[in-house]
């Protein structure tokens, strides 16, 4: 059977569904259901539906009260074959894709990390300098990654910002793990590659602020202040497929081809792309939609 999952956060200024479906693959390691509930009225934060989209079911009872004052952020949830993850400040809540009740399971990040996002096999956590953690599927311990990064990064790419000026760190932006194991973590100006685990890192160079990334058949797509990128040589190489004065919001898979949100600086408005080509040509679906740099995205989840 399938399910799907769509957001409400309050904050939220652009959300666009696309046949969104949610399909069973695997199982998570078990954990202890939440206990405590601080609060009965938490409503309209995520919807779930079982019947393709025609019924919506609010499961957002047992979430903390935060997320209906402040919303989800894009870098605070995702969903894969194991379920939906939500962040909310230290905390990690997890639905499993089966679940026929509001329930969730929550467990507390052991550091800093506020940015959580799947890797080939488990979570990954971070935060904007550099500090990672990651959790292998069925596993409950949280260990280090990537501890040479910023050591690495700050000799491979010298430019002198404030992140540089106030911590001599390059500011982490975005990991992305692809499906053959290769690790790119966006950066202000910058894109770093390792392709053995994090051991070493390569500077590649794209311009502009480097944001999300995503992966289809063997093609790269990547959100920068200048533009949506693409790669087919797993990320040696760019080129910009959209720009028109646009500096890329969001980028996401989605049956067939690619979705993009990107900002117009001209008409001052995001607007909503869809590609069926590997992302090689785009047509404009969605005009006039207002600015967002933080809360607008775009998410299929399953048929892919």
């Amino acid at each position: 059977m399938k399910r799907s999952f769509v957001f409400v956060p309050a904050i939220l200024i652009a959300l666009f569904l696309l046949n969104s479906f949610f399909v069973l693959k695997g199982k998570d390691a078990k954990k202890k259901p939440i206990k405590e509930v601080k609060s009965s009225k938490i409503a309209n934060i995520v919807f779930k539906s079982t019947d393709g989209g025609q019924t919506w079911q609010d499961i957002s009872e047992r979430l903390p009260e935060k997320l209906q004052r402040e919303g989800i952020q894009s870098d605070g949830f995702f969903a894969n074959e194991l379920g939906l993850y939500l962040r909310a400040g230290n905390e990690i809540y997890h639905s499993e894709p089966n679940s026929t009740t509001s329930l969730w399971t929550k467990e507390i990040l052991p550091g800093r990390q506020r940015n959580i996002v799947p890797g080939k096999n488990g979570i990954l956590a971070y935060n904007f300098r550099g500090q990672f953690l990651k959790k292998i599927n069925g596993k409950s311990d949280w260990s280090p990654m990537y501890t040479n990064f910023q050591e690495q990064a700050v000799r491979l790419n010298r430019t002198i910002d404030w992140m540089y000026t106030k911590y001599k760190e390059k500011q982490v932006c975005s990991v992305f793990e692809t499906a053959g194991g290769t690790v790119f973590i966006g950066s202000n100006g910058a894109l770093f590659k390792s392709t053995n685990s994090g051991k070493t890192w390569k500077y590649v160079h794209v311009g502009g602020w480097v944001m999300k990334m995503v992966e289809s058949n063997g093609v790269l797509l990547v959100t920068t202040t200048q533009g949506i990128l693409r790669s087919t040589d797993d990320g040696e190489n760019w080129d910009r497929v959209i720009s028109e004065g646009c500096a890329g919001i969001a980028v996401e898979r989605i049956d067939g081809g690619f979705a993009a949100i990107a900002y117009n600086r001209i008409t001052q408005t995001n607007r909503i792309h869809i590609s069926l080509d590997s992302g090689k040509t785009w047509n404009v679906i969605g005009e006039g939609l207002q600015p967002s740099w933080n809360s607008s995205f775009i998410k299929q989840i399953g048929g892919l």
